[in-house]
């Protein structure tokens, strides 16, 4: 009989972090390869926040703090909601993690048993069902549609919600996809969960500020007041503020909710790193206008990727409202064989070959539950982007 635990089966590694490890370790051994598998941004975290860290540790901040956050950086982020959202949050209904992945974790550890369901849009960020696993409760997923930019619909989401639903997880701009839900979209969505009252959000708003063109970000509770009882509002300072390896995600949401939350993490990770906690007081209250200034530059990025895999034959790729990614299609490349004879039957042979043979890191399609698709995160520099591009065209250019 084996010592590990049954629900172990359930769940897989993450895909994203397997395939930034791979290229990682292909460079160590001397191979040239563009890794455009990581969600994380190539900007440096801005001075300021990294000298409120410094003064943290001079000042002897290194000690144990309350289990959920301290209450400098909750006040911080009720002010942030208040100015950036229209939301009203006391300190007592926030949370302060390890990340945003920990802050999921622990809503849904806190909330599910066995047979709830939660309903997860797909593609989806690849954590997203393994986590409501891990908490013995059960995905269930709306195919967002192609020719709407992968998002889903009101009817799609009312077929979907069952008795037995305790959440829906919404994630605007999306990670894979970058697709951004208008106001409008979003409000026919909230219509639909405001008809059923046993129905949770979770709204993870990573992406808020990586916006592009015309597009508005906004979150559920913001457009339906009617839902802020029962949402749970997700953010943190790691793609904003490029400060991925600080560890800091929060969220707002019902007190009985966070306290429930606070009592997993007490017996988990308790307080997140407290220099990380002061350096995330300064990001949230320190100057934010370099947030347009690097937005612009991850948007023309994405231009420059979008244009490029568009002019390449059997890729089609829309052109994202937000967030660091694209989401391209590979229809027109199944069933070819590579100019090293590898045939591609699924977008997880396209993107083995593709790094096999042009050393271009991406992930596939199927790792966020909807196929034939590779995603590319653009978070990386216009130079690095254009080769990886060359690189794709040859590829698709030797099919047969």
């Amino acid at each position: 009989m084996s010592f590990l635990s049954d629900i172990l089966a359930r769940v897989k590694p993450s895909p994203t972090v397997a395939v930034t490890q791979l290229a990682a370790e292909l460079r160590a051994a001397g191979r040239d390869v563009i890794g455009l598998g990581a969600g994380e941004p190539d900007f440096d975290t801005p001075d300021n926040i990294k000298e409120a860290a410094i003064a943290a540790i001079h000042a002897g901040k290194t000690k144990y703090t309350a289990p959920d956050g301290i209450p400098e950086l909750k006040q911080a982020i009720c002010d942030k909601f208040a100015r950036e959202n229209g939301l009203s949050y006391r300190p007592s209904q926030i949370s302060v993690s390890t990340g945003g992945k920990q802050v999921l974790y622990n809503a849904f550890m806190a909330t599910l048993n066995p047979g709830d369901e939660v309903v997860i849009p797909a593609p989806y960020w690849v954590s997203y069902p393994d986590m409501v696993k891990l908490g013995q409760g059960t995905p269930v997923i709306i195919e967002g549609q192609a020719d709407l930019g992968y998002k889903i619909t009101p009817d799609q989401l009312e077929a979907a919600i069952t008795p037995r639903t305790k959440w829906f997880l919404f994630n605007s701009p999306s990670n894979p996809t970058g697709a951004g839900y208008s106001r409008d979209e979003l409000k026919a969505l909230t219509d639909v969960l405001v008809r059923h009252p046993h129905v949770w959000v979770m709204s993870d708003d990573m992406y808020e500020h990586l916006a592009y063109d015309d597009f508005e970000f906004c979150t559920p509770a913001q457009v339906e007041p009617a839902l802020y009882d029962r949402t749970l509002t997700v953010n943190g300072v790691s793609k904003a503020y490029a400060m991925t390896g600080w560890r800091i995600g929060y969220a707002g949401g019902p007190e009985q909710l966070i306290a429930a939350m606070r009592k997993i993490q007490s017996q988990s990770t308790t307080n997140p790193c407290t220099i990380s906690q002061w350096a995330a007081v300064e990001a949230l209250n320190g100057p934010q206008d370099f947030l347009a200034t690097r937005a612009e530059a991850f948007r023309r990025r994405r231009d420059l990727v979008v244009d490029r895999l568009n002019a390449i034959p059997g890729i089609t790729c829309p052109r994202p409202e937000g967030a660091f990614y694209v989401y391209p299609s590979i229809a027109g490349c199944l069933g070819k064989t590579t100019g090293a004879g590898t045939r591609i039957d699924t977008d997880e042979d396209f993107a083995t070959a593709l790094l096999e043979e042009q050393g271009v890191a991406v992930v596939f399609g199927a790792a966020f539950g909807l196929s034939p698709n590779f995603r590319i995160s653009y978070a990386t520099s216009d130079e690095m982007l254009a080769e990886a591009c060359d690189r794709i065209a040859a590829f698709c250019a030797e099919l047969r």
